[in-house]
């Protein structure tokens, strides 16, 4: 029997999956991280912690399936996008990583844009910052030393597998967020990492995501028990190009609508996808001449936790999704709901503000949980509607949708998405797939498993919700007053592309 791992370096926790040839999962792990808040909007983590957490998920994995993991063939690399890892020329760790929801560097972003007036063009993305490219402008202004120091730039999976080979080496899709890659050429451009005062010789090496970028050490394989050959290791993915992978929306206009902290609407493509004045981000896949676009709503389950939190409903989402099911039945109740702008967190499509806030519109004292639960759910699906929109005007809106994430387990939550977009959406079989399965596959690819084709497959379909037209026009005018509310809710970030 042949087995795959793919590890997943998420922001809470790292996990590894092993499956089979025939994909079947035959053991999984993981273990959390820790997120470290030394001020106010930072966001920053240890990179010997996603090492040691990686060691303990595959040490999970290896408990569960010992004859299993002998048989070894790849390793697939999966993880959280954007996060600097800095390391000077003995590959030491230099400061912990600035992760990709860090706030501090919203002077840096506006920087970049007047340093490249061709920026957009080169990049085929805004800057924000969450992306890299404006964090080390922030380490060379506020850490010069640091800064001075810096031999090589790493993203988190990709130091993870300088630890598992000690090589440095990227995939396209992952270096894509970093602003400094030339999304159409899948290559390092020179003009925007001087922008950001960086060489290409602080940069890896690149490769596809599913092709050998190095493999396993001799020291790592006889920790593992895997002595006497050779395995490797895939270029692996960021996180959602790994997601798109293992649910098979590879492709083109291939898509998932991810349900999660944040909701995101990821397709598919077969060429370049651009449109960075309304904040979609265009980067490559990580598969070989495919591409994909990609837009995020900031708050999309979380607005529901905040919700529960606030009304003293806790963590109970689902008996708040009931509530709401519960009002919206009255169609009169519901035309007098209030409607709710979900920016909590800021905003990232279409207003690429995050400073922009949340209100509710047309509250009134007959309101009670429900109607705000509504209001919710609502409002997410008006956000994700706005990404959409985006998405139809860089022609590159999904033919095809998979659901996937926490907030996905709601039926009546996705059918009101299906309703709100106008989208057929689909539910798939079996347990939540994750980035690291996609790493997986990845892994299997490289190791000529089998072709793209034949491993990137879609999964069962275990429900389908199709859009209804009965309340189009009611979402219609909800949704014009929603849009109406952002002006007076719009930050004043400098640089903010309104």
């Amino acid at each position: 029997m042949a087995t795959f791992l793919g590890i997943d370096v998420g922001t809470s926790s790292v996990k590894a999956v092993l499956v089979d040839e025939n994909q079947r999962l035959i053991a999984e792990g993981s273990a959390p991280i820790e997120v470290l808040r030394p001020r106010p909007m930072w966001s920053e983590q240890n990179p010997d912690d996603w090492w040691n957490a990686a060691q303990k998920a595959v040490g999970h994995v290896r408990e569960i399936a010992a004859t299993g993991f002998l048989q070894l063939q790849s390793i697939g690399l999966s993880g959280q996008q954007h996060s600097a890892t800095l390391l000077d020329g003995q590959g030491s760790v230099l400061r912990p990583a600035i992760l990709w929801n860090d706030g501090r560097c919203e002077r840096e972003c506006a920087e970049l844009l007047e340093r490249v007036p061709d920026f957009f063009a080169r990049a085929s993305n805004t800057t924000m910052p969450g992306f890299t490219a404006p964090k080390l402008l922030w380490v060379a202004r506020h850490e010069p030393e640091i800064f001075a120091k810096i031999a090589k730039v790493l993203l988190p999976k990709d130091y993870l597998r300088y630890r598992l080979s000690g090589h440095y080496v990227s995939d396209m899709s992952d270096s894509a967020g970093t602003l400094w890659l030339d999304i159409g050429r899948r290559a390092w451009d020179d003009v925007l990492l001087q922008g950001g005062g960086m060489k290409r010789s602080q940069m890896p090496d690149l490769v596809e995501g599913s092709e050998v970028s190095t493999h396993l050490s001799a020291e790592v394989a006889a920790l593992w028990g895997l002595t006497g050959r050779k395995i490797p290791i895939a270029g692996g993915g960021g996180d959602n190009a790994s997601s798109a992978v293992g649910i098979g929306a590879v492709g083109a206009g291939d898509g998932f609508l991810s349900l999660g902290t944040s909701g995101v609407l990821f397709v598919s493509a077969d060429r370049l996808v651009s449109l960075p004045e309304r904040t979609l981000h265009g980067f490559c896949h990580a598969l070989p001449q495919r591409w994909h676009g990609m837009v995020v709503a900031l708050s999309a389950a979380s607005a529901l936790s905040w919700l529960g939190a606030l009304t003293g409903h806790g963590n109970d989402v689902v008996g708040l999704i009931e509530k709401a099911k519960t009002f919206a039945s009255e169609p009169a109740r519901r035309e007098a709901a209030p409607v709710f702008l979900p920016y909590l967190t800021g905003e990232r499509t279409p207003h690429n503000d995050p400073n922009a806030t949340a209100k509710f519109d047309g509250l009134r004292a007959e309101h009670d949980v429900g109607a705000l639960a509504y209001a919710v759910l609502e409002g997410v699906a008006f956000a994700l509607a706005d990404g959409l929109d985006v998405l139809r005007a860089a022609n590159a809106a999904p033919a095809s949708c998979m659901l996937v994430g926490g907030g996905s387990r709601s039926a009546y939550w996705n059918g009101l998405l299906a309703d709100v977009l106008g989208l057929s959406l689909d539910l798939p079989e079996g347990a939540e797939i994750g980035a690291a399965f996609g790493a997986a596959r990845l892994g299997m690819v490289a190791a000529g498993a089998g072709t793209v084709e034949a491993i990137c497959r879609k999964p069962a379909i275990r429900a389908r919700f199709e859009p209804h037209q009965d309340d189009a026009a009611l979402f219609n005018e909800r949704r014009a007053r929603y849009i109406d509310m952002y002006p007076s809710a719009a930050g004043q970030a400098p640089g903010r592309l309104g």
